[in-house]
C-alpha cells in the first residue's frame, strides 16, 4: 500500500509526522507521502520541516517517505506561483485540493490545478470531461479516496477518468491513524465501486510510479 495524501498535526492532522510514518509503516505500507496543507500564510514554515523530517526518517526506516503539501482553498491566481514555489523548496509530492462537494471550494480549482501542473489533484468531486482530458494531456493524476467524507464522488471520478484516459491514484487523505486503511480494504473499496482486478492493479501501479518519480 502507498499513501501520498496525509496529514499532520503541522496542519489538521492528529499526529507528529514520525508517528503516522511508524503507523504506515507497521500497516505494511512501503512508501507515503507527508502532503501538510498549505497556502501563501504557512507554505515557508510548514515544508522545511516536511522535508527535514523525510529526510531524516529515510535515513534509518526502510519505507519511503516524500516530503510534499496541499494547497488548500487558495485564490485561483496562487496556485500557479504555490505549485512552481514547493517544487522549488523541496517538494516531491504537490497535491492541489480539489472540488470535493463537501467543502466551499472556488469553483475552478480543478483546471487552475491542472494547468498548473500539480501531481494528484485531491478528490475532485464532480470533474468535467474537459478538465479530465486535461489532465490525461497534462500528465496530472486524479485522486479516488477512502476518505468518507470525499468520496461519494469517488464512482464518478473513475467513469470520468476511464472515459477521458486520466490517470487515477487511491488516497487515505489520512489525518489520524484510523484512516490509513489497510491493502485488502483499499482494493475492496475499489471492488465495491465496480473496478475489474486490471483496474485495481492499474491505480496501484500508478501510486507506485508517480512515488518512484517523486
Amino acid at each position: 500500500m502507498i499513501d501520498l495524501h496525509t496529514h499532520t498535526l503541522l496542519s489538521d492532522g492528529t499526529l507528529l509526522p514520525s508517528e503516522l510514518v511508524r503507523r504506515a509503516e507497521v500497516k505494511g505500507y512501503t512508501a507515503i507521502a507527508i502532503t501538510d496543507h498549505v497556502d501563501f500564510s504557512n507554505i515557508d514554515f510548514v515544508l522545511p520541516r516536511i522535508v527535514k523530517v523525510c529526510r531524516e526518517l529515510n535515513r534509518h526506516w526502510k519505507i519511503r517517505v516524500i516530503p510534499g503539501v496541499e494547497i488548500t482553498h487558495v485564490p485561483l491566481q496562487d496556485i500557479t506561483p504555490l505549485v512552481r514555489f514547493a517544487r522549488k523548496k523541496g517538494a516531491g509530492i504537490v497535491i492541489v485540493h480539489g472540488e470535493t462537494i463537501s467543502e466551499p471550494v472556488l469553483p475552478g480549482t480543478n483546471r487552475q490545478a491542472i494547468k498548473a501542473g500539480c501531481d494528484i489533484l485531491a478528490h475532485p468531486g464532480m470533474i468535467t470531461m474537459e478538465d479530465a482530458r486535461l489532465a490525461m494531456a497534462k500528465g496530472v493524476y486524479l485522486e479516488l479516496t477512502t476518505r468518507k467524507n470525499h468520496r461519494r464522488t469517488n464512482l464518478h471520478v473513475f467513469k470520468i477518468a476511464r472515459a477521458a484516459g486520466a490517470k487515477l491514484v487511491l488516497n487515505n487523505d489520512a489525518h489520524s491513524p484510523a484512516d490509513l486503511v489497510s491493502d485488502s480494504k483499499a482494493r475492496r473499496i475499489l471492488k465495491n465501486l465496480g473496478l475489474k482486478k486490471p483496474e485495481i492493479e492499474a491505480i496501484f501501479r500508478n501510486a507506485s510510479d508517480l512515488s518512484q518519480r517523486a
